[in-house]
């Protein structure tokens, strides 16, 4: 199938590609003959300062533009995502698989299983690196994309295809391998999957791993989601209270002998296992550089460190009678009601409460606050929202519950339709513990 060109949705005024006379619906068809396949190419390709860029019109037209800039200078032109040439799908069956899990009704997007390489490098993505192909080695040495985000599981390489249903999965330690040779940073996630790859080859997939230090930076431990949507699927469990303690016991030894031998602690457990186990969150030396806070690993010690210097700032009372409820998922409901007693306890005219709101949608054994839907919220919080109108209070509700570029829930609610149905105001606030103080304080 033949690459598809890099359409322009903007050209920025004042602009090289302004003066030139670029046009939205134009399309780049190559920069210095070289075909532009993504957003990555397009930059590294644009640095130069000596420019052959071809252009196809929208009218059909082709131009060749020489052009002369400064190094680095861009040529202002915008494009509608980072792959031109279409997303690289996933290519596992993975035992796990959150997609698989998922029940109809969510946004269309939700549904599309990525599997690549050029987001991981741009945003972070884990990509399992069974569907590279030569083409795609050559371009991530060349184009240095580091750092990459790296789902490994188990380097035992049965295991690996067994879990990730796919044979391509055994090569995995010979990949890393590569990418380390190639002078590539890798940052690696092991979901854990009980009796699977947990135990004996949780130290097996730890010890491979860190032998490719300083190439592999970090190794997160995140403990597998289920929903209540398995029907059909592989019988998984989630991990046990009993286990997480367990593992955190494990993880926190294996740190000390990294940051002898690093001075690293290369290995970081997720936030849900330390709550799940009812373990106090290190402190925030336990993070080092905070490698994977996308990925629930450290996320949680920030808040309360921001949250700590946030409430030395608090006033003695406010000016008036507020009530407002803080809606979360039922993981974190036992921290943050804590937080925000001693918040309350230290302002007169403040009433808060914290809801815990069960996961119908996905089920009970989801019970994080970013996978709530609008439906979920609407079942819990009739008698909060109440509490609140009396008063003219409000909910407060973290912006993880939301899209990331749209006010919109999982379920295409939306925050303005949740105030309505509830009958009282609905704001959104940042998932950080300053956000919370700001957010109850509204300040």
């Amino acid at each position: 199938m033949p690459t598809k060109r890099a359409r322009i949705i903007a050209v920025r005024p004042d602009s090289i590609a302004a003066e030139l006379g670029i046009n939205p619906g134009d399309e780049v068809v190559a920069i210095n003959g070289e075909p532009v396949p993504d957003l990555i190419a397009y930059r590294y390709l644009c640095a130069d300062e000596n420019l052959q860029v071809e252009i196809k019109k929208a009218d059909g037209e082709t131009w060749l533009l020489d052009i002369e800039k400064d190094y680095g200078e861009d040529l202002g032109l915008e494009f509608s995502g980072p792959t031109f040439d279409g997303l690289r799908h996933c290519a596992n069956k993975c035992l796990f698989c959150f997609v698989d899990q998922m029940p109809a009704g969510l946004r269309p997007g939700l549904y599309i299983k990525d599997d690549d390489y050029r987001y991981s490098f741009l945003h972070g993505n884990f990509i399992t690196l069974t569907n590279l192909k030569p083409g795609d080695w050559d371009y991530i040495l060349r184009w240095h994309l580091s750092p990459l985000y790296i789902s490994v599981h188990t380097t035992n390489p049965e295991l690996r295809r067994h879990i990730l249903g796919n044979p391509r999965a055994e090569a995995i330690m010979d990949q890393l391998g590569r990418l380390a040779a190639g002078g590539i940073q890798m940052h690696t996630q092991i979901v854990l999957c009980p009796g699977l790859n947990d135990g004996p080859e949780l130290e097996r997939t730890v010890k491979d791993l860190s032998r490719l230090f300083p190439a592999v930076q970090s190794i997160a431990v995140v403990p597998v989601g289920l929903t209540a949507e398995r029907e059909g699927l592989f019988p998984l469990r989630r991990v046990t209270p009993g286990e997480a303690r367990e593992i955190v016991t494990r993880i926190e030894e294996w740190q000390s002998g990294f940051r002898q031998s690093f001075g690293r602690g290369l290995v970081y457990g997720a936030d849900e296992l330390y709550l799940l186990a009812g373990i106090p969150l290190p402190a925030a030396a336990y993070y080092d550089d905070f490698p994977q806070t996308e990925n629930g690993i450290g996320i949680t010690r920030l808040f309360l460190d921001e949250y700590e210097v946030a409430v030395k700032k608090i006033p003695r009372a406010l000016t008036g009678p507020r009530r407002v409820v803080v809606a979360t998922g039922v993981l974190i409901a036992p921290l943050l009601t804590k937080l925000v007693q001693r918040l309350v306890a230290g302002v007169t005219n403040l009433e808060a409460r914290v809801v815990a709101v069960p996961n119908r949608f996905f089920g009970p054994k989801v019970t994080v606050a970013g996978l709530l839907t609008g439906q979920d919220l609407l079942a819990e919080l009739g008698e909060a929202a109440s509490w609140a109108r009396e008063k003219k209070g409000l909910v407060i509700l973290p912006d993880v519950m939301l899209k990331s570029d749209a006010p919109v829930f999982l379920d295409d609610r939306t925050p303005a339709m949740l105030a309505r149905e509830l009958g009282v105001r609905v704001e959104i606030i940042p998932a950080t513990g300053e956000g919370l103080v700001a957010g109850i304080l509204e300040v």
